[in-house]
């Protein structure tokens, strides 16, 4: 008897330890932070909320709106970034108020005229809950949607809870700090080009930097990442917006969203946008025409046979190790068509990028790209000192 029960207790010690082994190594995925139900849904109870969300905000493979609905969260309506809720629209594109048709939430845009909730949308809410995956890039127009969301809940006392999701582009800081005269819808803030912070530490920095209208801080909560660091390669599960795909557009997009201020195509209306770059009068081995796709409806030039190069390849295999902006292509463009084209937009577009016309200055002035990168090291030194203050995860050094 006392043999049997020797072996129970063993065997019992055997299914126990495998069962603590197997836990272990599934608590070794990123649970991102709209997961982690029990840190965020019981402070929802009885409360009236609404949600900033878009095709990203899934959790567990279900739409987070659609879950929380499941839970009986009480959700008034929904706010909609640049691409819409479902993030099918243009970048840049006027993106109008809506219904959705699967939960019958008015959905209110956040991008065009309604940038900042006004009184109407944000009277009798308790809680905002947001959650989009951001890219990592100063210019990429969720982290100033984050801004103005944190502005209003200041102003109107509505509590603020970020749904925290690792940065795709948070293994490494880099670029010029955007200055205060530059600032724009495509860059708010002080902040390198590459900030190397998730949103959820975005969010801390704006707060205690005071970089809200009159200084004001929100009532903001971070539910954060479990299993993440700053020293990992996340892949997306969801495309962040039509044109950025896959990962190697996304790990190439803070060198090529340069092309944006520039008449050189990065192959929108295309199969591979944020994978290439080209021009009618470019040299190179690679040619595509750009023409209206959906997210893509009116590219640039459109219908014109562009030669240029094909960074698919490179940008899979090569961008996560570079761990820098590439200048080299937006250089090797500039010397081949100054004499032949009007490099830059007229609109200056390249500046409000940059943060600066330093860039649009030094390719001018026949500045090579060392020299260029060489000019913005003591001002990233700095923001890289003040990001430490807001950081939540392991970094990358």
């Amino acid at each position: 008897m006392v043999s049997k029960c020797r072996n129970l207790v063993l065997l019992l010690i055997f299914i126990l330890s495998h069962q603590l082994l197997f836990a272990v190594e599934f608590n070794r995925e990123i649970i991102v932070g709209a997961e982690r139900f029990n840190k965020y849904v019981p402070m929802l109870e009885g409360k009236k909320v609404a949600v900033v969300a878009n095709q990203t905000s899934i959790c567990f493979g279900t739409h987070l709106v659609d879950t929380l609905l499941s839970m009986n969260v009480d959700i008034q309506h929904v706010f909609a970034p640049e691409h819409g809720f479902r993030g099918l629209a243009d970048a840049g594109a006027y993106v109008s108020n809506s219904k959705d048709p699967k939960t019958g939430l008015k959905v209110f845009s956040l991008y065009g005229k309604n940038k900042k909730p006004n009184y109407i949308q944000m009277e009798d809410l308790d809680v905002i809950l947001f959650d989009l995956q951001d890219v990592g890039v100063r210019f990429y127009t969720y982290i100033s949607t984050l801004h103005y969301m944190m502005e209003a809940c200041a102003e109107y006392g509505v509590d603020l809870v970020v749904l925290d999701r690792p940065n795709p582009n948070g293994f490494y800081v880099d670029g010029p700090v955007l200055k205060e005269s530059f600032s724009s819808f495509v860059g708010l803030h002080p902040v390198s080009l590459v900030h190397g912070m998730t949103i959820g530490e975005y969010a801390q920095m704006i707060n205690a930097e005071g970089w809200l209208h009159d200084e004001v801080q929100c009532e903001l909560k971070v539910v954060t990442c479990e299993n993440y660091s700053h020293k990992d390669f996340y892949e997306l599960p969801v495309n962040p917006s039509p044109n950025l795909p896959n990962m190697a557009s996304i790990w190439l997009y803070p060198s090529l969203g340069l092309f944006e201020g520039t008449v050189v195509s990065v192959g929108r209306g295309t199969d591979f946008p944020f994978q290439q770059f080209g021009h009618p009068l470019l040299e190179g081995d690679h040619s595509f025409t750009p023409s209206s796709k959906l997210g893509a409806s009116a590219p640039k030039l459109e219908g014109e046979l562009c030669k240029g190069y094909d960074l698919r390849d490179f940008g899979m295999k090569e961008m996560p190790n570079q761990k820098s902006i590439y200048l080299n292509w937006i250089k090797l463009c500039y010397d081949e068509l100054k004499g032949n084209e009007e490099f830059f937009l007229k609109n200056n577009f390249i500046n409000l990028l940059w943060g600066s016309s330093t860039l649009k200055d030094m390719l001018i002035e026949g500045k090579k790209p060392n020299e260029i990168k060489n000019s913005w090291a003591e001002e990233l030194a700095e923001f890289k000192s003040m990001r430490a203050k807001y950081l939540l995860y392991e970094d990358f050094e």
